[in-house]
């Protein structure tokens, strides 16, 4: 993952659940959508599998990593697949610290103050703020207020209504899942839909 190459269009994809079958659809979908960067969690069944059917196949329009990395050997097994970054629902040192040691962007989940300095004196890329629906763009202000250098990425419940105002309180990039990549969507070959919906979180970005 280029960093600065990220930071022109900072929205990062995540994928869980989705099967061999539907995978080429979907990258299809969030290319025509506009987003250039996308993890696929290593909890879904084959993941280093579909890790490395998406580089083969869309390695020149999307920036491919792994999320829910919640070990070393889940790592290790992400970038031998071929991601490119590693993004995780909390702080595990071992992951973070081999990341920086091989200069590879790492993305840990965070939810307080404490925990979010903590991810952020481990080598952090970006500290990803986790659970977002259970906060508001207020809290990201706040907290820039003391920790005005760590990079903040907003992450869960985060839509076209309020994108605009997370990264006007500072934050630095944004992760969205659930809220996009709709298991019905993914499931019922309604791909379209997908990138209806990248396209209006974008479409906000851009205003």
């Amino acid at each position: 993952m280029d960093i600065a190459q990220f930071k022109q269009l900072p929205f990062i994809g995540i994928v869980r659940g989705v099967d061999a079958n539907g995978l080429e659809p979907l990258a299809e979908a969030v290319i025509a959508g506009g987003l250039k960067t996308m993890e696929i969690t290593m909890n879904t069944a084959g993941a280093p599998g579909l890790i490395r059917k998406l580089v083969k196949k869309a390695g020149k329009d999307l920036t491919v990593g792994a999320g829910t990395v919640l070990s070393v050997d889940d790592l290790k097994t992400a970038i031998d697949a071929g991601a490119t970054f590693i993004v995780m629902p909390v702080l595990v040192p071992d992951v973070c610290s081999w990341c920086v040691k091989k200069h590879i962007p790492v993305f840990p989940g965070a939810f307080s103050p404490q925990e979010i300095y903590d991810a952020w004196q481990a080598g952090a890329t970006m500290v990803k703020v986790f659970p977002t629906k259970f906060l508001s763009p207020e809290y990201f202000r706040e907290i820039k207020l003391p920790l005005q250098d760590v990079e903040l990425m907003a992450c869960g419940g985060v839509y076209p209504d309020n994108v605009r105002a997370f990264f006007e309180a500072g934050a630095s990039a944004i992760a969205f899942g659930g809220s996009v990549f709709k298991r019905e969507w993914m499931t019922k070959k309604e791909a379209f839909r997908i990138t209806e919906a990248v396209k209006a979180l974008l479409k906000e970005y851009h205003k």
